[in-house]
């Protein structure tokens, strides 16, 4: 799946959070977190724990439009 990675980035700095402070709440490792954030894209299941780490609704981190 592709991720809009801008709407990560803001919601990290909205919440005052850090990429390791998400890890630790989505149970990825930071560098998976970076590594995802660098390329844009997730495995379904990954953007479902990014999701929950970050407290919202899938849709609100994928990128609309963009299929794979």
């Amino acid at each position: 799946m592709t991720i809009n990675t801008t709407k990560i980035e803001l919601m990290l700095a909205e919440r005052g959070m850090t990429r390791t402070e998400l890890a630790a709440h989505c149970g990825i490792s930071r560098q998976n977190i970076s590594i995802i954030i660098r390329r844009g894209t997730a495995e379904p299941k990954t953007v479902g724990k990014l999701a929950l780490g970050l407290g919202v609704p899938v849709a609100n981190i994928i990128k609309e439009g963009v299929t794979q």
